[in-house]
Protein backbone atom coordinates (compact mmCIF):
# COMPACT_ATOMS: atom_id res chain seq x y z
CA UNK A 1 0.00 0.00 0.00
CA UNK A 2 1.42 3.35 -0.82
CA UNK A 3 0.83 5.87 2.08
CA UNK A 4 -1.24 9.02 1.65
CA UNK A 5 1.16 12.26 0.78
CA UNK A 6 -0.64 15.53 2.00
CA UNK A 7 1.46 18.76 1.49
CA UNK A 8 1.05 21.77 3.26
CA UNK A 9 3.36 25.05 3.01
CA UNK A 10 7.35 23.59 3.40
CA UNK A 11 5.45 20.40 5.06
CA UNK A 12 4.71 17.17 3.53
CA UNK A 13 3.02 14.23 5.50
CA UNK A 14 4.10 10.97 4.19
CA UNK A 15 2.41 7.90 5.98
CA UNK A 16 3.53 8.10 9.33
CA UNK A 17 6.26 10.69 8.76
CA UNK A 18 6.01 14.55 8.79
CA UNK A 19 8.67 16.69 6.41
CA UNK A 20 8.76 19.99 7.04
CA UNK A 21 11.59 22.43 5.08
CA UNK A 22 12.76 25.19 7.17
CA UNK A 23 15.01 27.39 5.27
CA UNK A 24 16.67 30.32 6.69
CA UNK A 25 18.29 33.42 5.42
CA UNK A 26 21.91 33.62 5.25
CA UNK A 27 23.86 37.25 6.30
CA UNK A 28 24.99 37.03 2.27
CA UNK A 29 21.29 37.26 1.79
CA UNK A 30 21.31 33.42 0.06
CA UNK A 31 19.28 30.47 2.31
CA UNK A 32 20.01 27.91 3.88
CA UNK A 33 18.22 24.28 3.98
CA UNK A 34 17.49 22.59 6.90
CA UNK A 35 14.38 19.70 7.36
CA UNK A 36 12.89 18.26 10.13
CA UNK A 37 11.42 14.49 9.99
CA UNK A 38 9.39 13.92 12.82
CA UNK A 39 7.28 10.73 13.60
CA UNK A 40 5.22 9.60 16.32
CA UNK A 41 2.85 11.82 18.87
CA UNK A 42 2.55 12.89 21.99
CA UNK A 43 5.59 11.70 24.16
CA UNK A 44 6.16 8.94 21.63
CA UNK A 45 7.43 11.46 19.25
CA UNK A 46 11.10 11.55 17.94
CA UNK A 47 12.71 14.10 15.03
CA UNK A 48 15.31 14.25 13.19
CA UNK A 49 17.00 17.83 11.90
CA UNK A 50 18.88 17.93 8.95
CA UNK A 51 21.39 21.21 7.79
CA UNK A 52 22.75 21.14 4.41
CA UNK A 53 26.38 23.25 3.52
CA UNK A 54 24.82 24.35 0.40
CA UNK A 55 23.04 27.53 -0.37
CA UNK A 56 21.11 28.50 -2.40
CA UNK A 57 20.09 31.67 -4.10
CA UNK A 58 16.12 31.94 -3.00
CA UNK A 59 14.32 30.51 -0.04
CA UNK A 60 12.38 28.27 -2.09
CA UNK A 61 15.23 26.56 -3.74
CA UNK A 62 16.51 25.66 0.05
CA UNK A 63 12.81 24.53 0.37
CA UNK A 64 12.75 22.41 -2.69
CA UNK A 65 16.04 21.03 -1.65
CA UNK A 66 15.41 20.11 2.01
CA UNK A 67 12.00 18.20 0.94
CA UNK A 68 13.73 16.46 -1.32
CA UNK A 69 16.39 15.70 0.89
CA UNK A 70 13.73 14.83 3.59
CA UNK A 71 11.77 12.56 1.49
CA UNK A 72 15.09 10.90 0.39
CA UNK A 73 15.36 10.24 4.04
CA UNK A 74 11.88 8.75 4.86
CA UNK A 75 12.01 6.41 1.42
CA UNK A 76 15.60 5.06 2.72
CA UNK A 77 14.15 4.15 6.02
CA UNK A 78 11.16 2.77 5.28
CA UNK A 79 13.10 0.43 2.70
CA UNK A 80 14.94 -0.71 5.57
CA UNK A 81 12.18 -2.26 7.79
Amino acid sequence: MIPAIHIQDNAITLGKYRIAACPRALPSGRFAAHVSVASGRGSASTARVMSFIDDFATHDDAANYALAQGLDWVHEATQAQ
